[in-house]
């Protein structure tokens, strides 16, 4: 029988569980896809149960638990901190010490207690993994490569914010380590918070926003902020930081060095905003490509790995590729704290004497992170039959075929197939498509589905087989994490372009694929291959096939300020509730104007709450 070790991350943001079999991941999923609260914190409870019950087995088939970080150690770091700070901050610690006191301390005993409450069987052993540790084992256990170079970079850990670590076969060795409060991810979120989005959510939107404007306060953020050294490591100025002292994370040195106050949520974007995005957005790069080549001179590999919440920006990870510091990275698709459920787990199956899965031909062991539940048809029929929906039922090829014909008329479709992705993006299980040559899509789908910010990019979906005649990628990039250039033949010119400036470069037509090329003439890739998603290769192959376009536009499928759909009732009330013509679930095909609840005047932004 095989040994299941069970990860689990919670109580910060995101929480997680993973189920690992023998050192190869099964099943994994975040709490707030089954609790509908994005971000969800709590004990991941229906994360758990899931990982079990697609194993068929009980906690008492359970080798160990693995908990993602070591919640003493990071309350010595809060305590420090506080007591670093004093008198300031003393509001924020007052506010926080009754939970540290009361259960965070005992972050073991309450795990086991709240696993107890399952009824799933008795608890098994419990260990405690570091935070970085986690990101790392979830870098390189489950990548393609043998040996790597491992990078991990996040807000904080424990103490640690920077790591490098060694990996090889089944060992991975740490190397060197960059401490708080001096952190990359929090100088982009200090950013995020100051350009008015949220912190631990909002960094994707500030770099979305960065190609609207020019890097003009560069150089006044590595001259105030961060002193930067030629081997990545850096400290930053904490005078101008707020985070040591309270719950915010700038205040008025800020102001003072960036020409006035933070933008207010949802206040109108400036010319200023879209500088400060494109400015931290180049520091970032630029601390990024240094750790990079200190990992590569410090292992002497040739490929790295990389996890932590900075591994989310593929705008970074598109630029170490082409730095060609490395022959080839591999990004975890759950690079947040997630992900850490996962990399606890394979930490302990590693100690343990688990092998690493053997993959071929540069596959990774995370199934194309479809680790997620999937529906049956007949559980999808019945949800359907109890919501009086309307629906026809197709097989695979026709389903396809209608549905590649649809999208190719400019129909925007929900599309729920097989296992859910684990991690944010979505990846051609739980997505929202559309025709990437049609020029007004982009705004269509923001406005009218998404009901999120007109300024935010899409990603496209292509087929592996054609990636680079669309565009400028030396490698596989098929979880959504690598940003990489339009290639020259699919370009054109628009003479209106060196006119348009901020929101206005939107309306610039610059590729044969507008909707997913941003306005710098880049677009954050999904290649998509055969062996990881058959499913929606064929898809794509169906649309390749009715318009000569291997492309499609792919975004999450969900709107603003909710998780991504988890469930055939999910999936039914975003598409009922949005503008989105047709929904493919399972073997099913749903037309919007065949359902009974349908009106066409109802607005139903009135009904979508806005983050």
């Amino acid at each position: 029988m095989s040994e299941l070790i069970l990860g689990i991350s919670a109580h910060y943001h995101d929480s997680a569980a993973a189920l690992v079999a023998d050192g190869e991941p099964v099943a994994a999923a975040q709490e707030e896809r089954f609790t509908r609260v994005r971000h969800d914190p709590a004990f991941p409870a229906q994360a758990v149960s899931y990982c079990l019950r697609e194993a068929g087995v009980g906690l008492d088939e359970v080798s160990a638990v693995a908990y993602y970080e070591d919640p003493a150690l990071k309350f010595r770091r809060v305590l420090a901190t506080y007591l670093g700070a004093a008198p300031h901050g003393y509001a924020s610690f007052r506010d926080t010490l009754p939970a540290w006191l009361s259960w965070k301390l005992r972050t073991g005993r309450t795990v086991r207690r709240q696993l107890a409450g399952l009824g799933l069987g008795r608890v098994p052993e419990l260990v405690i993994r570091r935070h970085h540790e986690s990101h790392a084992a979830s870098a390189f256990f489950p990548s393609p490569y043998e040996s790597a170079a491992v990078l991990c970079v996040d807000g904080v850990g424990e103490w640690a914010s920077t790591t490098l670590w060694h990996g090889r076969g089944e060992r991975l060795g740490q190397l060197a380590e960059l401490r708080f409060p001096h952190s990359l991810g929090l100088l982009y979120s200090a950013f995020t918070y100051f350009c008015g989005f949220k912190v631990d959510s909002g960094e994707y939107k500030l770099m979305g926003l960065a190609p609207y404007g020019k890097p003009r306060y560069a150089d006044r953020i590595r001259e105030k902020l961060i002193d930067l050294k030629p081997d990545g490591s850096f400290r930053l100025d904490l005078d101008h930081f707020a985070y040591l002292r309270g719950q915010v994370m700038t205040g008025r040195s800020f102001e003072k060095l960036f020409d006035g106050p933070r933008r207010a949520p949802e206040g109108p974007l400036t010319e200023r905003e879209f500088d400060l995005a494109a400015s931290v957005q180049a520091v970032t790069e630029e601390v990024v490509l240094r750790l990079a080549r200190t990992a590569r001179d410090r292992t002497g590999e040739s490929r790295l790995c990389l996890a932590g919440g900075v591994a989310l920006n593929c705008v970074a990870n598109g630029k170490v590729i082409e730095s060609k510091t490395f022959d080839e990275i591999w990004v975890q698709p759950a690079a947040g704290d997630a992900g850490g459920a996962l990399g606890a787990a394979l930490a302990v199956a590693m100690e343990r004497g688990a092998k690493r899965p053997h993959v071929d031909g540069g596959r990774d062991a995370m199934s194309g992170s479809l680790l997620g539940p999937a529906h049956t048809d007949e559980e999808i029929a019945a949800c359907l039959d109890a919501q009086n929906a309307v629906y026809t039922r197709l097989d695979p090829d026709e389903l396809d075929r209608r549905v590649a014909a649809g999208l190719a008329e400019g129909k925007i479709a929900g599309w729920f197939q097989g296992r859910m992705e684990f991690g944010p993006r979505a990846l051609g299980a739980r997505s929202i498509l559309g025709d990437p040559r049609n020029p007004d899509m982009q705004s269509a789908m923001n406005l009218k589905i998404k009901f999120r910010e007109s300024f935010r990019p899409f990603a496209p979906s292509v087929l592996a087989e054609d990636a680079k005649d669309y565009f400028d990628l030396d490698q596989e990039s098929p979880y959504m994490l690598v940003v990489a250039g339009i290639a020259e033949a699919q370009r054109v010119a628009d003479e209106d372009a060196g006119a348009a400036t901020g929101l206005d470069r939107l309306r610039v037509r610059r590729s044969t694929v507008p909707a997913v090329t941003h306005v710098d003439g880049s677009a954050r890739v999904q290649t998509v291959s055969e062996r990881a998603n058959p499913r929606y290769h064929r898809l794509l192959s169906a649309f390749k096939e009715e318009t000569g376009c291997p492309v499609l536009v792919n975004t999450s499928f969900n709107v603003r300020g909710e998780p991504i759909v988890a469930t055939p009732r999910d999936a039914y009330t975003c598409f009922m509730r949005t503008r989105i013509d047709l929904l493919a679930i399972g073997g099913f095909l749903l037309r919007k104007e065949d359902q009974p609840e349908w009106r066409e005047e109802h607005d139903w932004r009135d009904e979508i709450p806005l983050d």
